[in-house]
């Protein structure tokens, strides 16, 4: 009878040691769910253009070049002026107004409404493009945070008004970028434009413009 007791008492032992390994798997169980649903459901993750030699990502970590890609692309449609400036400037700060922080949204509207008063606007075609061999090398881009940029453009600038070139111009245009992820179905870059950083925009000298890619001294201010 002894060794039965033993027999059941160790049996009731096991048990017990079972249900306490089941209530340890419950609480993991419940921890790794906790963490799983207060887990982000997306990740903004920025690849670079250039994959060659590799990359290391992080979420929310936003490279150089995309940083330059965004400020070229956006503000070289916010300079284009297909047909007439008095209705495309407009029309441009509209279309990409998800991509301008509130700030600099309203100094193009006042801008767009001094140069209507001056007749800068009617009948004016705009565009511009990169000034050729000044395209991306990382010191074009200062990170000032990590949530604050300024790209350095080297940008060809022409004016026409009725068939007529007006202005013609290789301008370096110091593009300041800050972090903006509000409403990612309008905006998925998470980024907006925020209007220019150091002194503004300038125009290049011949020496600058015989030398792609070299830093140079401030001079010429020249307006937008």
């Amino acid at each position: 009878m002894r060794r039965y007791r033993l027999e059941i008492d160790n049996v009731r032992a096991h048990l017990r040691s079972l249900w306490i390994v089941i209530g340890l798997q419950g609480l993991i169980i419940l921890a790794l769910w906790i963490g799983w649903s207060q887990a982000p459901k997306q990740l903004r993750v920025y690849v670079p253009p250039d994959l060659r030699s590799g990359a290391v990502l992080a979420a929310e970590e936003v490279p150089p070049a995309n940083i330059y890609a965004f400020a070229f692309y956006i503000f070289q449609q916010l300079n284009r002026w297909p047909e007439n400036g008095a209705t495309d400037y407009g029309s441009a700060i509209f279309r990409i107004s998800p991509y301008l922080t509130p700030r600099y949204r309203h100094d193009l509207i006042a801008d767009m409404e001094l140069k209507a008063r001056r007749g800068e606007l009617a009948y004016r075609v705009r565009g511009m493009h990169e000034v050729p061999g000044h395209s991306f090398e990382e010191r074009r881009v200062d990170v000032l945070s990590p949530d604050i940029w300024v790209v350095w453009l080297d940008l060809d600038l022409l004016e026409s008004v009725k068939g007529m070139t007006v202005k013609q111009t290789s301008i370096r245009y110091p593009i300041r970028v800050v972090r903006q992820a509000i409403d990612p179905e309008t905006n998925p870059w998470g980024l907006a434009l925020d209007g220019y950083g150091a002194d503004g925009p300038r125009r290049l000298n011949e020496s600058e413009l015989s030398e792609p890619n070299t830093a140079s001294p401030k001079v010429n201010k020249e307006p937008s």
